[in-house]
């Protein structure tokens, strides 16, 4: 795969010279285009044999270009706060926003290569990990992405001869790190790792472009015209056509429903309430304090009716907790900065160290709710959701998140009752809008759309909990045993493992 990388490309000073100031000038215009249009974001990921000029030519592309417009991102060691988190995390909250351009060094490649070059993982791992890439690539391209990916190359006997020169150079010898070192002696075995990686994951939506390191004008042309072609598509690429509302999509033939089929008359008396509600609350305290708790980090996903008491349930479960253990995270319309990334980018910044706890006041279902009933994304957008969402809380549990979703369901008439009284209790006539009266009239439609979603993101790794929330008091308990019975199951895990 890279011997056409190791054949000695090369341009001449004057080639190089001739043709520089028209590629310039046409990337400043393409990167300028880009900010204007603000409608995807590039993301650059640069990878391969050290020594190869890496750096330098992204140095020059900085130089080239507008680089208050270029993001350059190292990922070395993993400090303490990523190493609390899922792996992906650190490079979620790094995506660049549309419009603007974010060069990766030290990306998720250069993670899994390493690691199996150097034994930390074997080859099951590595498909693991290859697996993922492609997965998160898919999402990021489907959510607008444009992605390059360059491996810069070297052969052996290239990559000896030029540490040789840099080393004898009092000059330049600085630029030799450890690193460079190390790798000359596992050349062989990071290349035919690279390779496979290489192979594996050059897709139509992100493919791979090898360049050859030796020549300095050679890979700088080639990096930029690859580049300028790459955004010069993007760019002249239609825009997408206006989403239409979507209603009542699969409705069942005798017009049953998941929902539909809960006993929302179940109920607990005040006394029965009271003493089940303080137990249950002294069970979260007592976990969360448990020393297991360090290998793990608790998230909460609330979902519901308007109306269904998410709210009271919420204030429930914290009532148990010192404030400094959990954050609430109220989730509403996506603000302009979300609104310029992947609509997950959102949840990604928000999760939780180990030992922490974050409560979700709706959360990333809403593509597949109200973004799906209200047209805000297209049938195929919340279709592909379902599958993204799997995988992001996949990687959420192999992580040791101990993750629970609740949908907390209420019938159209008990909904109306209590927007009633919410119109006439002064203190909570803030919680009623014209938005939640419009819903109602769609009721069909979200009943329809939560039977979707729970049947096809209800996973062993991550199962909904539906909550039977006509009485609230029913529902505040259930919260509480459904989240404690959870963290239970989890340290029961770690201990067989």
């Amino acid at each position: 795969m890279f011997e056409s990388a190791e054949i000695g490309h090369a341009i001449d000073k004057d080639t190089y010279e001739a043709r520089l100031p028209a590629l310039r000038e046409a990337l400043l215009e393409a990167q300028y285009e880009l900010k204007e249009q603000a409608r995807f974001p590039v993301i650059v990921l640069i990878n391969g044999v050290e020594g190869a000029g890496k750096g330098e030519t992204v140095k020059l592309l900085n130089e080239w270009m507008d680089p208050r417009l270029i993001e350059v991102r190292t990922f070395d060691e993993k400090t303490d706060e990523e190493l609390a988190r899922p792996p992906a995390w650190r490079y979620w909250r790094q995506l660049p926003a549309k419009g603007r351009m974010g060069v990766f060094f030290g990306n998720w490649y250069s993670q899994m290569i390493q690691d199996r070059v150097h034994g930390d993982i074997k080859d099951g791992r590595l498909e693991q990990a290859i697996n993922g890439a492609q997965r998160l690539e898919r999402m990021l391209c489907d959510e607008g992405a444009l992605i390059f990916k360059f491996w810069f190359h070297l052969s052996k006997q290239q990559m000896k001869a030029r540490l040789k020169s840099l080393r004898d150079d009092p000059l330049h010898s600085w630029r030799i790190s450890p690193l460079d070192w190390q790798q000359s002696r596992t050349y062989d075995r990071f290349v035919r790792f690279g390779e496979r990686v290489v192979r594996r994951t050059s897709r139509d939506y992100a493919p791979w472009h090898v360049i050859e390191g030796v020549d300095a004008n050679y890979r700088s042309l080639a990096v930029g015209q690859i580049l300028l072609e790459g955004l010069q598509a993007a760019l002249k690429a239609p825009t997408e056509p206006v989403r239409k509302a979507v209603a009542n999509i699969g409705e069942s033939i005798d017009k049953r429903s998941l929902i539909g089929s809960l006993d929302l008359s179940r109920h607990l008396e005040k006394d029965d309430y009271e003493r089940q509600l303080i137990a249950e609350q002294a069970r979260l305290a007592g976990l969360m304090r448990d020393k297991r708790m360090r290998r793990h980090a608790l998230v909460a996903v609330f979902e519901g009716n308007d109306a269904a008491g998410k709210g009271g349930a919420i204030k429930r479960v914290a009532a148990a907790l010192d404030p400094r253990q959990y954050h609430i995270v109220p989730i509403a319309a996506p603000t302009q900065d979300e609104l310029a990334q992947p609509y997950l980018w959102r949840f990604w910044r928000q999760l939780p160290a180990r030992g922490k706890f974050t409560v979700f006041d709706r959360s990333w279902y809403g593509r597949v709710l109200v973004e799906r009933i209200e047209g805000f994304c297209s049938p195929a957008d919340w279709m592909r959701a379902y599958g993204e969402i799997n995988d992001f809380e996949e990687q959420l549990t192999d992580a040791g998140v101990v993750l629970v979703k609740f949908w907390l369901a209420i019938d159209e008439q008990t909904q109306l009752k209590r927007f009633k009284e919410r119109e006439q209790i002064p203190f909570k006539r803030f919680k009623i809008t014209e938005d939640d009266w419009r819903n109602r009239e769609k009721w069909g439609a979200y009943r329809d759309a939560v039977g979707d979603m729970v049947d096809r993101t209800s996973s062993e790794v991550a199962p909904w909990t539906l909550v039977e929330a006509n009485d609230k008091r029913w529902a505040r308990v259930k919260v509480l045993r459904t989240i404690n019975d959870a963290l239970e199951a989890a340290f029961k895990k770690d201990k067989k493992h």
